[in-house]
């Protein structure tokens, strides 16, 4: 489980620094736009309308932008100089908010946020395929997994302390407590970058330039085999599901505080929840996926998520609610390492950038619609986005039980299995 290249360690890290930048601004953001920093022409919206849209156009332009990202990585051969294009893109825009002072400025800051994630999160994630074996993917995807995880959880945490802490006083220059919270998350990928820079190359780059197809290297249907879609495109669909539903919660912290008769601090506990099973779970998970297959994990983390989404819905007290958030995380955690793993034996070296972009791309996608839809679905009763979020889980199940074959231990025998063996660091 901890035998992995230590390049791998080196792009959780990354990214874990990334993830502590980004996670920074779920909580800056708002309170930035909502402050009186920012003026100026909101396009005819309210404030509540212009920060959604703001922070949506984030997630729809990265989704929009990841499959070609990881095409164009795939026909050059080279991964590791598209994350550090894309992480310093994103610790330029991340500082460059400390600049703006108007709607139209945040607006385009934040597009360039998705361009520079969309370029970033295909390519980390194929290079982690590639410096992976079947024996081990599961238990080293799941060790990116826990370490993007970490990031994801302390970023909101700290934003909240450094906001509040300010202003600050460095070597003589004041700076207020928004100004060191963009900071922060510039550095933060600035880190990332140069800790790719230094320690990671890409693996046999000559062997990867020859095996690079000339298409988009997935499709919708599945021609060769008895499902009807094909596999890595139902398992982006299934994700989709489960994006949506760890998303859904976010908008609607005044309702469950109200319906549980709680504060923000027990909200915070649950929110939390869900992270902490994933931290946990993702790496001894995504290994046993290594011994036991990846199909059964990925089912059965669908199946348990039906009844822990709806469950969110029916308690009445805060004691529940971190149960079923803990319940959801082990379930997502469950899905999640194994899932990305089963792509993995699937995708061809050449192209598993494009591969792996349905699975990122379908993540990112769910986390900015799932907030769309709570809100819209909250208006039709206080159990309906939960409800709803169930019913998707369902539908991921179901997908995955019909269209998505095992593939660990058949894919490396029969067919060239994602990325070759590489030696141990």
């Amino acid at each position: 489980m901890f035998g992995a290249d230590r390049r791998v360690y080196t792009l959780a890290f990354a990214r874990m620094a990334d993830s502590i930048g980004n996670s920074f601004l779920i909580i800056v953001l708002p309170l930035y736009i909502g402050s009186n920093v920012i003026t100026g022409d909101a396009f005819g919206l309210g404030a509540a309308l212009i920060t959604g849209i703001i922070l949506s156009a984030f997630g729809f332009l990265s989704t929009i932008l990841q499959p070609i990202a990881g095409y164009y990585s795939d026909r050059t051969g080279s991964r590791r100089i598209f994350i550090v294009i894309g992480l310093v893109i994103l610790a330029g825009a991340n500082y460059v908010y400390s600049l703006a002072g108007s709607y139209t400025a945040m607006l385009a800051i934040r597009g360039l946020q998705g361009i520079g994630v969309a370029i970033t999160i295909p390519s980390t994630v194929a290079l982690v395929n590639e410096l992976t074996t079947e024996a081990s993917r599961g238990g080293d995807m799941g060790i990116f997994n826990t370490f993007r995880f970490i990031g994801f959880a302390a970023g909101p945490i700290l934003a909240g302390s450094v906001v509040n802490g300010g202003p600050y006083y460095v070597a003589g220059i004041a700076m207020t407590g928004f100004e060191a919270a963009f900071y922060i998350a510039a550095l933060g990928a600035l880190i990332g970058a140069i800790l790719i820079m230094l320690f990671v190359e890409d693996p046999d780059a000559e062997e990867q330039d020859a095996e690079a197809g000339s298409d988009l290297g997935f499709a919708i249907f599945d021609h060769d085999h008895d499902t009807l879609i094909d596999p890595v495109f139902a398992l982006g669909l299934a994700l989709l599901t489960v994006a949506i539903g760890i998303a859904m919660i976010e908008p609607l912290q005044t309702d469950i505080n109200n319906h549980l008769n709680q504060g923000a601090q027990l909200f915070s506990i649950e929110f939390s929840s869900f992270i902490v099973a994933q931290v946990f779970l993702q790496t001894p998970i995504g290994a046993a996926s290594d011994r036991y297959g990846r199909k059964p994990f990925i089912l059965g983390g669908l199946i348990v998520l039906i009844p822990a989404m709806l469950a969110q819905g029916l308690v009445t007290t805060p004691l529940g609610m971190i149960v079923t958030r803990l319940i959801q995380g082990a379930a997502a955690a469950t899905a999640f390492a194994p899932g990305f793993a089963l792509a993995g034996d699937i995708a061809d070296t050449g192209n598993s950038g494009t591969t792996f972009s349905v699975l990122t791309m379908a993540f990112t996608l769910g986390t900015a619609i799932g907030p769309l839809i709570a809100g819209y679905l909250i208006s039709f009763g206080y159990v309906v986005p939960f409800a709803f979020g169930a019913v998707l889980s369902g539908l991921g199940a179901f997908l995955v039980y019909s269209q998505v074959e095992e593939t660990h231990g058949i894919t490396s025998e029969t067919a060239g299995s994602g990325g070759q063996p590489v030696g141990q660091d």
